[in-house]
């Protein structure tokens, strides 16, 4: 049996402040990192660019012109999150840098005041962002395959007189349904879901795992029957049956773990809306726990 390779450990504030100790610093692993084979055209993807001399990190690119003979001028930041924002590139990535760091996640709040910013909303705005950009699509898994559902949120019940609202139109929770796919010692899968129904969970089963895995293993909700193209088998976690052999849903319910200390510690509360991001945030560092450059290749889907 494979020994399991050791977490990797995060670069620290210290080496942080090694590689990046200016803005131009920044701005060369930026370029490095986006354009390894050199510069290209963001609109066009033209690799015959030309350099402004007079204009450090911006380029000239005369196939898409927007104005006949001038041609396009872009820069560094052109394409990416860091464009048309008023704050410098460093303290972008120093962000990046704290929330890859915080394994449960760090709140816009504490991120406002680590940083110094002036408003909420600035920090609020780019922890957003940075979430977006780590949003990965989706990859089949393989190999052992676990599946499962989770709920994040609270019962109507439980909320404020004045914020319970028409109890025709909040029965019983507000939760939010977020299901989730796991390789054993692999990459996580996760999706938000409208209404936990049997078509929406089979509909991401079959989008998100592989008809090649050795073993699919779930819960006992019906929700999963008539996965037959599958070998699938499922513990009844209701008769207090958590581990059949090699069936059980350990690894994905350790991510939920992970997922909802950090929901309940750093953020307390989530919205629907925005619950998508906050998944993708914590699916990132989950899928690149043993990744050397994690923070490059965060810095890459930027």
């Amino acid at each position: 049996m494979a020994k399991r390779p050791k977490p990797v450990h995060q670069m620290t504030v210290a080496q942080f402040e090694a590689f990046f100790p200016d803005e131009e610093a920044c701005k060369v692993y930026l370029c490095a990192r986006r354009w390894p084979d050199g510069v290209h055209c963001p609109r066009c993807g033209n690799a015959n660019v030309f350099e402004m001399k007079a204009m450090p990190f911006k380029w000239q690119c005369y196939e898409c012109e927007t104005i006949e003979g001038a041609g396009y001028r872009f820069s560094h930041i052109a394409g990416t999150i860091f464009e048309n924002t008023n704050k410098p590139l460093r303290d972008w990535f120093k962000v990046v840098h704290l929330m890859l760091t915080s394994k449960k996640g760090i709140s816009a709040l504490q991120i406002q005041r680590m940083m110094g910013f002036g408003s909420y909303e600035t920090a609020h705005s780019m922890c957003h962002k940075i979430r977006a950009a780590l949003m990965q699509p989706v990859e089949k898994l393989g190999g052992i395959v676990e599946v499962d559902e989770t709920y994040i949120g609270g019962k109507n019940q439980n909320r404020h007189t004045r914020k319970r609202g028409d109890r025709h139109h909040h029965r019983g929770t507000l939760k939010t349904a977020i299901v989730g796919a796991v390789s054993r010692k692999g990459n996580v899968v996760t999706r938000v879901l409208q209404a936990v129904t049997k078509q929406d969970l089979q509909d991401f089963v079959r989008e998100a795992v592989s008809h090649k895995v050795s073993l699919l293993a779930t819960d006992e909700h019906k929700g999963y029957v008539g996965l037959h193209e599958y070998p699938h088998q499922s513990v009844n976690h209701s008769g207090r049956q958590y581990v059949v052999g090699a069936v059980h849903t350990n690894t994905i319910e350790g991510f939920w773990s992970i997922f909802k200390r950090g929901i309940v510690g750093s953020y307390h509360k989530v919205s629907r809306k925005y619950m998508a991001l906050y998944v993708a945030e914590f699916q990132f560092r989950y899928n690149n726990r043993f990744n050397p450059d994690i923070f490059g290749r965060a810095i890459e889907g930027c």
